[in-house]
């Protein structure tokens, strides 16, 4: 390449941080000790292509590097097994990869290896990640450490694409030898190794001896231990059974705050968000006045005053208010308006209400949520009948099979804006459950969001994004939460980032 270009991607940038993250604590950096975590979640899959769960990723994290990683306050793309990236032309991208990276059964992590993953993650009829890829149209290998992205058309957010799941590299070895049970028996080139998972009990994660960084990691290992009661997890950290528990709620907050002098407690901003998921691929939800209906009976500040304690920010759209993509005009677009929802279940043939499934998770935290929105919808004259289970099993046979009518789940939020239009609501996103096509205002917006060069284009393609999905109601945004973890006094060099997902590859354990 004739320039390098390490942290700037035409325009890609983050730009002005929506929070700003707690210094991290100063101590002395020291190696040695196992970190055991509270896992509210256990994962649907530890193969980064073939699961769609934002709970995966702390896991993931640990055992696969990105191409390209992420400042945690601006989500500002930076290297990772990318040292620099250029585009060379408006739809070619170039990477310049890290020498003596290995993947964890010994074998090189260079340009046949990133092609590998690349073409499997865009072509795998298993991939989750198609739609992050649409635009890649091949990858060329020209140079040993080098890999030229062919493009159909431009699209400048490809660098922090590859800052999350489609740009986390397996061993090509690994996937041809285990097919489906990479699945459980993963492979990557993180800063640790895969040991084992124990469905619904255990992830265990030891140090990567090998690792490219040899500064890291400091600790010996990581066990996830999973606790899907928040309460549990959280007297476990208190117990001193665990020393770290995430995406808690404002409830155990509280509870954590009572205990300052046994455990430390960190909350900051998040671009993760609860929303409601429709299948519009058929009835009643097909009916855009039946999903402005669902919009309009909803109260966002009542969902965040009684769900969050209202430590959470109403949503109108993936976006936050305060966020440098978002359009702060759409910040009151869909208001609680009870009677205006009946009005529009009336238009579309529903004079007496309206039954729909609704799926949800099973833990009791999800089931309070529940049932503020089934109480709210019910005052608009929609009746709506509970279906809980796992995470994992809510999002398969909502997302895979079809059943069920919307989904309340937490958008975990992307390193770059465009993503969540482009999974949510993508033909060939994976949380577009009935897989149609979005409307063709939205088609153009997205494109421009991921061609133009400078951040006031791409912000004004957002904005276009924005309002048509608010417009076709393709979806119901409740409300941003914050981040929540509690921690022991001995855990140090954690840094919360902006998408909400703690990363532990940093952390050591004082003595």
């Amino acid at each position: 390449m004739h320039r390098r270009h390490a942290l700037v991607t035409l325009g890609a940038l983050a730009a002005t941080p929506f929070l700003a993250v707690p210094s991290p604590a100063r101590a002395e950096k020291r190696r040695g000790g196992i970190l055991k975590v509270s896992a509210p979640f256990n994962p649907s899959t530890l193969d980064p292509i073939t699961g769609g769960l934002g709970s995966d990723h702390m896991v993931l994290y640990p055992i696969f590097d990105t191409l390209v990683d992420f400042e945690p306050a601006t989500l500002a793309p930076r290297p990772g097994l990318a040292t620099s990236w250029e585009f060379t032309d408006p739809t070619t991208l170039v990477l310049a990869l890290r020498p003596d990276v290995l993947f964890h059964d010994g074998t090189k992590m260079d340009a046949a290896a990133v092609k590998a993953n690349l073409d499997r993650a865009r072509t795998d009829e298993r991939s989750a990640v198609k739609g992050d890829l649409q635009s890649l149209q091949s990858v060329e290998v020209v140079g040993p450490l080098q890999v030229a992205l062919r493009l159909s058309r431009p699209d400048t957010a490809l660098p922090l694409i590859l800052a999350d799941r489609a740009g986390m590299m397996c061993s090509p070895k690994a996937i041809a030898e285990r097919g489906r049970q990479h699945d459980r028996n993963p492979v990557g080139t993180g800063p640790f190794r895969f040991e084992r998972w124990n469905d619904n009990d255990a992830v265990v994660l030891v140090r990567n001896e090998a690792y490219w960084d040899k500064q890291r990691p400091y600790l010996d290992g990581i066990h996830f231990r999973i606790i899907t009661d928040l309460n549990t997890g959280l007297r476990a950290v208190l117990a001193g059974e665990t020393n770290f528990a995430y995406r808690l709620n404002p409830q155990q907050k509280i509870v954590a705050d009572r205990m300052a002098s046994r455990v430390r407690v960190s909350s900051t901003p998040t671009i993760a968000d609860y929303h409601l998921l429709f299948n519009y691929g058929r009835a009643p939800l097909q009916d855009v006045r039946v999903r402005q209906a669902i919009n309009f009976a909803l109260d966002r500040d009542g969902f965040n005053k009684a769900a969050l304690l209202g430590l959470g920010v109403p949503a109108q759209t993936m976006l936050p208010p305060g966020y440098w993509a978002h359009d702060e005009s759409l910040n009151n677009f869909y208001t609680h308006d009870p009677a205006r929802a009946r009005k529009l279940l009336a238009e579309a043939g529903h004079p007496n209400g309206i039954d729909i499934r609704f799926f949800g998770y099973s833990d009791q935290a999800s089931q309070q949520r529940h049932e503020i929105i089934i109480e709210q919808l019910r005052q608009s004259g929609i009746r709506a009948q509970m279906m809980v289970g796992s995470s994992a099993d809510m999002y398969q046979r909502f997302m895979v099979q079809g059943e069920g009518d919307m989904l309340l789940a937490l958008w975990t939020g992307r390193p770059d804006p465009s993503q969540p239009f482009l999974l949510v609501y993508g033909e060939n996103g994976f949380n577009n459950a009935g897989k149609v096509p979005p409307p063709p205002e939205m088609v153009r917006a997205q494109a421009a969001s991921q061609s133009e060069s400078s951040q006031e284009a791409r912000k004004r393609a957002f904005a276009q994004l924005e309002r048509a999905a608010l417009e076709h109601a393709l979806s119901a945004e409740l409300a941003f939460v914050p981040g929540i973890e509690v921690f022991t006094p001995n855990v140090q060099g954690y840094v919360p980032n902006l998408l909400g997902k703690p990363k532990f590859n940093d952390i050591f354990l004082a003595d």
